[in-house]
This record gives C-alpha cells, structure tokens and sequence, in this order.
C-alpha cells in the first residue's frame, strides 16, 4: 500500500526585501547570496519534507513580490492557498506594521481558515543593531491571530528549516 503524500500550495508573503526569497533558497536549496534582486509578480520552488519519520509532503513555495505596485496582482496568487509564512524583517520597524496588512489582506482574499506562521527574518543583524522591534508586541500579535511566531536568518539558516516544518505540520493536521 503506497502512502499518501500531500501536497500543499505554501505562500509565502511580506512587504518587500525582507527575504523572502532568501528564505525560500535558503529552504529549498540551502543557499544565500548577498545579491538581491526583487522577485516581479511571483517566483515558484518546490520542496518535499519529511514531517514526520517516514511521511512526506511536497511544498509548492510561492513567493509573491512585496513591491506595493504589485499589490492588484497579489489575491489572485492567494487562491487556493493550504498555509501561509508572513515574514517582516528584524532589523527594520516599519515592516512590521506593513506585515500585518499583508496577513490582514490575505486572510480578507481566502476566507477560509488557514496556518500561517509569522516570521521575523535577518536575525542576524540583531546583535549588530539590537533590537528594534518589541517582542512582547510581537508575541501578542502572534496570539491574538493565532499563528506561530519564529525568528529566522536566511543568512546563516537559523531556524529556516523549522519555520517551514512546522507550517508543514500545522497543514498536515488540517488534512487528517
């Protein structure tokens, strides 16, 4: 008997430069370049991940770009969306405030409940910079819509791949 392996449409969303792209190679191919280039409209990768010992489930990672004149183009990327990583960087307040708007916007375009999973990126810079961002705010954000919050560097792969396993989980129990 062969076993069931999900697939799962996987956005990935944020206001721009935050890495998203980083954080979709990062995950996919274990890769990080300093050399950034905006993803136009959207960018697709796909992964499969081992949820658990012996169960997989292929990822298909869209990274919608953050730029705000692609925002018309955004909801029709959200159809058929299984979870979401929601992504604001670190090192820059701004994209905090901006990162509600985007979880707002989508959970508006999909109406359905879905997982999603807040990710502050480009922990990395913290010790560089401190800390710019009140966790505790954070936090309270994160329980109040009820996601998961992770920090994570693309740079140095801290918890990448446990930001995407565990919204790989948080999906998987949604299916059975």
């Amino acid at each position: 008997m062969s076993e069931q392996i999900f697939t799962f449409k996987t956005i990935v969303i944020g206001p721009a430069a935050v890495g998203k792209s980083s954080l979709i190679r990062r995950f996919v191919e274990n890769q990080f370049s300093l050399h950034y280039k905006f993803t136009i409209g959207v960018d697709f990768m796909s992964k499969v991940v081992d949820y658990e010992i012996g169960k997989s489930a292929k990822l298909t990672l869209w990274d919608i770009g953050g730029q705000e004149r692609f925002k018309v183009l955004r909801r029709s990327f959200y159809e058929g969306t299984n979870g979401a990583i929601v992504v604001f960087d670190l090192s820059r307040a701004g994209t905090f405030s901006k990162m509600k708007e985007w979880l707002s916007d989508v959970r508006q375009a999909i109406e359905i409940d879905f997982p999603a999973l807040i990710v502050g990126n480009k922990s990395d810079l913290i010790p560089e910079i401190g800390i710019v961002i009140d966790r505790n705010e954070i936090e309270q954000y994160s329980k109040k819509e009820n996601t998961i919050y992770i920090e994570t560097s693309a740079k140095t792969g801290d918890n990448v791949e446990k930001a995407f396993l565990e919204l790989t989980q948080r999906m998987v129990q949604r299916c059975i």
